[in-house]
């Protein structure tokens, strides 16, 4: 399948730069997948879309404050790092600026000496393996050191760095926020609660894979990007009753689909407890075995996402939604609005 098919023209100032003031103040685009037809709502009516019974599944991955900037301790030559995941224990992958400058053996020094790291391995694309001292706890001195790793179609700053966490953030680990996940408040998580609905957690740590540009004409020859995920086995138990019991499972963005098809793929359409990498890339035409419901954001043109989302959707009905969505003047992107795909009646 041609890339060219999953184009589309985006009026740029509806590319969302910062959040909303409130989570759960975003638009909700309504898909009926069975009728093909769109409903327009407010985020914070989602719960009217579920039954008792349904199981919503959220990614609970923590975005680490994942860029470093460093001097050189032999010049003193600034650098910037960008942490992509950790290979060992205190050895990270990370992308380095002017990579250049950074051969095997030369040492990086953050703040006032609290964080230093040398370089042990030269990798292709800018990329280097660093082994990591610090004093106390490395994930403090990420947090006091680091900034949010914005997405590359974000100009402006973002004055408050937890506006790209969840509420239900808890796992370190990740590059980029599952940013389906950021119109959620816990009020609304209490308010699915109480009407019955079951919400469980995985964790999948996004990588800059997820931004990196489809190069390829032809998408069959993409290579999909690897990205670290866990799913307990109290989680594949509920998801399990859920599917038993006829109700729907509703996953909460692109990251948590990709787990739970992987999960399913793996265990012949069951779920069980299961971790590891996966590379899973779900594009048209793709049998889900796992996801009833998507909730999901707007995704950038010829993406991975996109794709992923016309799998489920059809791409026809897909695109047509983001039709609807430009004409209406929603957001798009990270900090941008949502869109709800149905379960239909064939789920």
């Amino acid at each position: 399948m041609n890339i060219n098919t999953f184009n589309f023209e985006l009026p740029e100032n509806l590319i969302a730069q910062t959040p909303r003031e409130k989570r759960d103040d975003s638009k909700l685009l309504v898909v009926d997948r069975k009728h093909e037809t769109f409903w327009h709502n407010e985020f914070k009516h989602i719960i009217n879309y579920m039954q008792a019974g349904d199981c919503l599944v959220l990614n609970d991955t923590r975005v680490l404050p994942a860029r470093l900037y460093g001097t050189k301790k032999d010049t003193g030559a600034k650098m910037e790092i960008l942490l992509l995941n950790e290979s060992t224990p205190d050895c990270w992958e990370v992308l380095a600026k002017p990579a250049r400058k950074l051969p095997v053996g030369a040492t990086l020094v953050f703040g006032d000496k609290a964080l230093v790291a040398t370089c042990t391995e030269v990798k292709a694309q800018g990329k280097r393996l660093l082994t990591f001292t610090y004093e106390g706890n490395f994930y403090e001195r990420i947090d006091e050191l680091g900034e949010m790793p914005l997405p590359p179609y974000i100009k402006e700053t973002l004055a408050d760095q937890e506006r790209y966490q969840t509420v239900f953030a808890k796992t370190e680990g990740s590059a980029a926020a599952p940013t389906a996940g950021l119109h959620f408040t816990e009020d609304m998580l209490d308010k699915l609660t109480v009407k019955g609905i079951q919400i469980v957690y995985l964790t999948l740590h996004v990588g800059l894979g997820t931004f990196r540009p489809v190069t390829v004409e032809r998408i069959e020859d993409h290579q999909m990007h690897a990205e670290y995920y866990e799913l307990t086995e109290t989680v594949a138990q509920t998801l399990n009753e859920t599917k038993k019991n006829g109700r729907n499972v509703f996953a909460v963005g692109t990251t948590t689909t990709r787990v739970l098809e992987t999960v399913a793929t793996k265990y012949d359409g069951n779920f069980q407890a299961s971790s590891g990498w996966t590379n899973i890339f779900i594009y048209p035409p793709y049998q889900f075995q796992a996801v009833d419901g998507l909730l999901t954001n707007f995704h950038l043109p010829k993406s991975t996402l996109l794709m992923l989302v016309s799998a489920f959707a059809g791409k026809d009905l897909t695109l047509a939604a983001y039709e609807e969505a430009i004409k209406y003047h929603y957001r798009f992107f990270s900090f941008g609005d949502a869109m709800l795909l149905l379960p239909t009646e064939d789920d």
